[in-house]
């Protein structure tokens, strides 16, 4: 690795990471509504896993160097977080539905869980 990488945070390569596996994770899930609607459900399902591979390439390191600061429930809260954060620019601006209210009340439990999550060491 270069030096500029190896002084990253932990928590910010963590949050990098994560956040570039669930726009990978995101469209496995979703994308195959818009695009392959018409066909059976196995074609979108091999899709969706060839998709989801590059999510894995991402999502295990992301785990992996942000144990290393991070308690599993930080992690996993985190990846909620981030999940939120990613899903709803996608269902706005690509799957083109409408910005709802729900989205801002959700978000706001997510938070709450963010902060009692990480309140303590």
């Amino acid at each position: 690795m270069t030096p500029a990488l190896l002084e990253i945070p932990v928590v910010l390569k963590t949050v990098l990471l994560l956040t570039a596996s669930n726009v990978f994770m995101t469209f496995a899930w979703y994308a195959h509504l818009k695009h392959l609607n018409d066909r059976p459900w196995w074609i979108a399902a091999l899709a969706s896993w060839g998709i989801a591979l590059f999510e894995y390439l991402l999502q295990v390191p992301a785990n992996r160097i942000g144990h290393h600061e991070l308690s599993l429930a930080q992690l996993k809260i985190l990846q909620e977080a981030i999940t939120l954060t990613v899903f709803v620019p996608f269902v706005v601006f690509y799957m083109q539905q409408p910005l709802k209210l729900d989205y801002l009340w959700a978000g706001l439990c997510i938070l709450g869980a963010v902060y009692f999550i990480f309140r303590s060491p």
